[in-house]
């Protein structure tokens, strides 16, 4: 980018638009628009801020983006925007990975404790004003698999081991002496160290190859008694299997906060289980987020005006920052 040139940047945001842009403003010629008129507002647009992460309208009106080359999006996970469009494009594709690590890091150790201290049930009692007394379990030396090596995964590996429990991780390539999972192993065989696990938590990255992961097959794999968390995509999941998983015993429980139709719909059974806890894709939705993804765009930004290095460049064939990237940023 040419500093003396005013950009056009096109955001889409829907009804909310994102706080806090007088900076961005004051240096760029900025379109706000929601899905509809997200067409007009590609049409000349240098670069591309898409803060409605969850929405699907980008692939429908790529085909006015006549002059793009930066397009960001106000998430870790990119497959709302990772379509074939875009893949063979020169645009350049950042997204918003740190915001979210340390607060989805303390969702996962929080559903853990609510799950081996029971307090779901507590709270029922409490209502009720029943006095029952139960034994609780422990969660030091417990094994997590963590299936996703990204910095959410390595946050949750810090934070789960920092309480005392035994963390291993999945991701592309095999590896020992990782610093936060010890030991990596290959996602081509994650089918045979789910039986090891006393806790499973997704959080990889939504590709071709992980769309359905989580399927009739890897839960039979998994330890009899096991807890199922999901903070990743939906789609990691066949929502059947791990239904009827759940339904059989083959698992004893299943924090979700992401599904495969959002919002969840009513008729859903995951909503009436005893042994399910269900938040609103909120994992990582601390106080404050809103502003911070705004930060971080606007650095990338200020970095795009001056022909600087961007950070978080995604590489567009796997679908994420590739790890050799984020040693070098």
């Amino acid at each position: 980018m040419i500093a003396s040139e005013t950009p056009v940047l096109a955001v889409l945001c829907g009804d909310t638009r994102p706080p806090d842009m007088r900076a961005i403003e004051a240096e760029a010629v900025v379109r706000y628009t929601d899905a509809a008129g997200l067409a007009d507002a590609l049409s000349g647009a240098d670069a591309f801020f898409v803060y409605d992460f969850l929405s699907t309208a980008v692939p429908g009106a790529w085909h006015a983006a006549d002059r793009l080359r930066w397009l960001h999006i106000a998430s870790a996970g990119v497959d709302p925007v990772l379509f074939p469009g875009l893949q063979e494009s020169d645009v350049v594709l950042t997204n918003s990975r740190g915001v979210f690590d340390g607060a989805i890091a303390e969702y996962v150790l929080g559903v853990v404790l609510a799950f081996a201290k029971d307090f779901a049930r507590s709270w029922d009692l409490q209502k009720q004003r029943r006095w029952k007394h139960r034994e609780s379990e422990r969660i030091s030396g417990r094994r997590v698999l963590v299936v996703g090596t990204g910095p959410i995964g390595r946050s949750i590996a810090r934070m789960l081991r920092a309480a005392g429990m035994s963390v291993a991780g999945v991701g592309r390539r095999a590896r020992e002496g990782d610093p936060d999972f010890g030991d990596v192993y290959a996602s081509s065989e994650l089918s045979r160290h789910l039986p090891g696990a006393d806790y499973v938590v997704a959080v990889a990255p939504l590709t071709e190859q992980t769309k359905g992961m989580f399927d009739a097959e890897a839960f039979a794999a998994m330890k009899p008694g096991s807890r199922f968390v999901n903070v990743g995509r939906g789609e990691l999941v066949v929502t059947s299997d791990l239904i009827g998983a759940l339904r059989d015993g083959s698992l004893a429980g299943a924090a979700l906060d992401v599904f495969d139709t959002e919002p969840l719909p009513a008729e859903s059974p995951l909503w009436t289980m005893e042994n399910v806890l269900i938040s609103p894709h909120m994992s990582g939705d601390f106080v404050g987020w809103r502003n911070t993804l705004v930060e971080v765009f606007a650095d990338n930004f200020r970095r795009w005006r001056a022909g600087e290095p961007l950070r978080n460049v995604v590489d567009k064939q796997l679908g994420y920052v590739p790890s050799e990237t984020l040693r070098q940023g």
